[in-house]
């Protein structure tokens, strides 16, 4: 078989993802069947296919993800340039591994292509994988202009309940109003990695914590009984989503004013969280993957599902197209593009790392 990338593509941006992946995973188990290959659909809706032998030899997975965020984009084409939802996350990154996954030669070993229905959103499908594969490296498909980044820093989305007694607003004293503590919390979580966070690490920077949104109140005769404030954290190894709650929760008990309860909790507590993670620089994967595409070795700007793999072996995210360019946002804006050619020469700089490592 002759897999046609560009034609792939081209149908991928044109099939819808962002609320429903159906069609876009009926898309993919359609065209890896036709090129000779036995997928499978998970208990989570990943879509798996594997070549090679089981039994013996280096285990190397493609991972990406089916879905986008919204709204959908349609597709439209300029020269090189194919644009429209999905073009560069990651459809374009699909495109690429699907390609090498079809194409590359695989002497000894085995080679996996895993792919997720909700890596935008909930991310239950790469929690999944990290928890049932086993291989000795992953490539993880994203916009990063055919640079190997090794690293990402976490991501967890928190609360802080603040909570006071309600009153009448002609007679405030006799409550509690939680709005009065807000300045009081949110100077603390601005001084919270100079006083408790893991510093900066040497590959992914400082660590953030921001606060993101604020609500609480009712009628503006009324003080609350409580207020919460909305806050995203970016972590940086050696700290761990689990560990960061419970510190929060200590730190905050001694700066915030007398008489307030709070509670720190998980603004998700359904989703995983990825955490942070860096692969070593000798890794393997990273050399091979750098000689093949020729491109830069850094960490990547935005958390990923590699984090569910990074502990199970080395891991990379790598990929056609870019978050951001000189114009601003690319990834996730109503101009999402990505080069074809990025795309071709991403699937052959896989394509020859697989080949060198299988």
């Amino acid at each position: 078989m002759s897999f046609d990338r560009d034609a792939f593509l081209r149908e991928a941006i044109r099939t819808p993802s962002h609320e429903d992946v159906t069609a876009m995973r009926d898309l993919l188990v359609e065209t890896l069947a036709t090129e000779g290959h036995d997928p499978e659909v998970d208990e989570r809706g990943n879509v798996l296919a594997t070549r090679g032998r089981d039994d013996a030899g280096t285990h190397l997975v493609l991972e990406t993800h089916l879905d986008t965020v919204p709204p959908h984009v349609p597709y439209g084409r300029d020269g090189d340039l194919v644009r429209g939802r999905g073009a560069c996350d990651a459809k374009g990154p699909l495109a690429a591994l699907l390609d090498a996954f079809c194409s590359a030669t695989v002497d000894d070993g085995r080679l996996t292509l895993a792919v997720t229905p909700d890596e935008e959103t909930a991310q239950f499908g790469g929690a999944h994988l990290g928890g049932t594969l086993s291989a000795d490296g992953y490539v993880v498909g994203e916009p990063t202009g055919l640079d190997v980044c090794r690293g990402a820093r976490g991501n967890f989305g928190g609360e802080v309940t603040l909570v006071g007694e309600s009153a009448h607003a002609g007679a405030p004293g006799d409550g509690t109003n939680p709005i009065r503590a807000v300045g009081a919390l949110v100077d603390a979580l601005e001084r919270y990695d100079e006083r408790r966070g893991p510093g900066d690490h040497d590959l992914l920077g400082r660590p953030t914590l921001t606060p993101t949104r604020i609500e609480g109140g009712g009628p503006l005769n009324q003080t609350p009984a409580d207020c919460t404030v909305g806050f995203d954290r970016r972590t940086v190894p050696p700290e761990r989503v689990e560990e960061f709650v419970a510190d929060l929760g200590s730190y905050l008990a001694h700066w915030l004013p007398d008489g307030y309860e709070f509670e720190v909790r998980a603004a998700y507590p359904d989703s995983p969280d990825p955490d942070a993670f860096a692969t070593d620089p000798d890794a393997a994967l990273v050399g091979a993957l750098a000689d093949a595409s020729g491109g830069e070795v850094r960490a990547f700007g935005a958390a990923t599902e590699a984090s569910y793999f990074a502990a199970d072996a080395p891991t990379v995210v790598f990929g056609p197209g870019v978050l951001a360019d000189e114009d601003g946002p690319v990834a996730h804006a109503d101009r999402e593009y990505v080069s074809r050619s990025a795309v071709g020469d991403a699937a052959d700089a896989v394509r020859e790392t697989v080949e060198a490592l299988l």
